[in-house]
């Protein structure tokens, strides 16, 4: 498979120590992902090598997530790792742009938190990523938002320039998930260098923002908030 790499974490499942595994590839191209070196690295590890790296860090962890890139390009590979996690003992957590909702189906049974990032409102996936996938990224957010025992994040980025509040106020209208969290932009390392231009939102005003979501739109959602300034935070 190709694979980006890993690291033992205490961020990326909230709650838990786990061993983040990176896969390399993408079909998407978004100007702000932070990850473009894995977007068509092709550097391999086996199966086999995997679940080595899981076994060594067994004794460790809590949990194993797997994010990318996108993982979904692998999918066969990702239900083995997950399948053998889950044999462990440990809990699974994937993180998608939900561009794959046929090939998300099959590993619901085994993941038991899911982050899907919610980029823009449906209808504007095109103008802003240059991709029309925001029908497939609400099939696979209804598909696990219905799944029984499965926690569903959807993640949201707010990019100035490239949206605005109205397209925020927009995604908290349709979003069906457990916990909603709204993440600061920031330059640095983005695929599209025009956008070192712009400055990270103030994160000030991007909790009084998550607060008027939680409060008008949000209310019955679990409501989070991560900048670089003030880490992450839970809106009441």
């Amino acid at each position: 498979m190709y694979f980006g790499g890993s690291v033992i974490s205490s961020v990326d499942y909230h709650g838990r120590i786990a061993l983040a595994i990176f896969l390399s590839q993408c079909p998407l191209r978004c100007p702000y992902c932070q990850n473009g070196e894995l977007l068509e690295d092709k550097s391999e590890k086996s199966l086999e090598e995997v679940f080595n790296l899981i076994d060594d860090s067994n004794d460790f962890i809590d949990a194993v997530v797997i994010s990318g890139g996108e993982p979904l390009v692998q999918a066969r590979d990702v239900l083995e790792i997950f399948k053998y996690s889950k044999k462990l003992g440990l809990e699974t957590k994937l993180d998608t742009s939900g561009v794959y909702p046929e090939k998300l189906e099959p590993l619901l049974d085994w993941i038991d938190y899911l982050a899907l990032d919610i980029k823009v409102p449906f209808d504007r996936y095109k103008d802003v990523i240059g991709a029309d996938i925001g029908l497939d990224v609400k099939k696979s957010m209804e598909m696990a938002y219905n799944k029984d025992d499965l926690i569903l994040e959807c993640r949201t980025t707010y990019v100035p320039k490239l949206m605005s509040l109205v397209d925020l106020e927009a995604i908290s209208k349709i979003v069906q998930c457990d916990i909603f969290t709204l993440q600061q932009f920031r330059n640095r390392n983005v695929l599209d260098k025009h956008l070192y231009k712009i400055d990270s939102p103030n994160p000030i005003d991007m909790r009084e923002f998550a607060q008027f979501l939680k409060k008008y739109h949000l209310n019955n959602i679990e409501v989070q908030l991560k900048t670089a300034e003030f880490g992450d935070e839970i809106i009441e």
